[in-house]
């Protein structure tokens, strides 16, 4: 088998073509240098260098060698590195939020190929669940580097990526309720049951796009009990005490006895994207969303 001190000094000598080069790089002794080439040569069983007073060559079996073992040494190289960075821990960690479960899906996928990718390599992916009452404020400060949110989302200090999907509009009411029976509600319809409501610190304008205070005719929406959750959600109209908008994605991933999901006829979908810190803004962040964004 071959040595290693054999694998470098010969690899070291065939691109500096000077023993007394080779020694520097190896930190040893040229004599050592000259030792550990004439016992490989005699292994291999012929000169792999053609030496003179003045210069050094590579044989044409040299040569071949040569081309034979650079990439084995490139490979050890990496492993070494690797397992070395891998004692160390990853240099960086990105914090990603999700509020969604089909978004924590998308973002656990996308974190998964991430990982796989060599640039990304010294880059951890740590993932949260951000509750409804989280808001942004996670991101604000500076608990989180990035977030897939429901939009809109225009705050100081945070940038706000393209839409990545959207998502039909539906309204959860309670299964004994007169729209549970209706193959479709309006907006209008809003100004005639309480309107379960997201509590924690929202910007106004996110909780108008998600919680009108009026229908498009100017009816008063009345409010109904407030939610730092989706089960909360859930709860709320489950027991009666009023009705919930949502995304019609909810009635897959959050099936539950007592409340049915009846689609809009007139309501806007809900668009969802990246929002991230502007200060955290980087190379691994901007290459994680573009993972993001390549990732179905």
């Amino acid at each position: 088998m071959l040595e290693r001190i054999e694998l470098e000094a010969f690899l070291t000598l065939a691109e500096e073509l000077h023993f007394g080069r080779t020694a520097e790089r190896l930190g040893v002794t040229t004599g050592r240098i000259s030792q550990t080439v004439k016992k490989l040569e005699r292994r291999v069983g012929t000169p792999l260098f053609d030496r003179t007073s003045r210069s050094v060559h590579l044989t044409d079996v040299g040569r071949r060698l040569y081309e034979d073992l650079r990439p084995a040494r490139e490979l050890i190289d990496t492993a070494l590195a690797r397992a070395a960075a891998a004692a160390r821990g990853p240099a960086t960690t990105l914090r990603v939020g999700f509020s969604t479960p089909w978004g924590g899906e998308r973002v656990a996928r996308a974190a998964e190929a991430f990982r796989r990718h060599d640039a990304a390599a010294d880059c951890a992916i740590d993932i949260q669940e951000v509750q409804l009452d989280g808001a942004f404020r996670p991101l604000l400060e500076g608990e989180l580097d990035l977030q897939l949110a429901a939009f809109p989302v225009r705050e100081p200090g945070l940038t706000t990526g393209p839409v990545l999907w959207s998502e039909p509009r539906v309204l959860l009411v309670p299964a004994g309720h007169p729209l549970a029976t209706r193959t479709a509600v309006s907006l209008e319809d809003l100004a005639d049951v309480p309107l379960v409501t997201a509590s924690g610190p929202h910007p106004a304008y996110w909780l108008d796009a998600h919680f009108p205070r009026r229908t498009p005719s100017g009816r008063p929406i009345p409010r109904g009990p407030v939610a730092a959750s989706w089960q909360e959600v859930l709860s709320h109209v489950g027991a009666g005490r009023g009705v919930a908008t949502g995304a019609a994605r909810g009635a897959e991933y959050h099936p539950r006895p007592g409340v049915v999901y009846v689609p809009f006829d007139d309501a806007p979908p809900l668009a969802y994207g990246l929002v991230w810190r502007t200060a955290a803004d980087g190379a691994e962040l901007r290459a994680f969303v573009r993972t993001v964004h390549t990732t179905t």
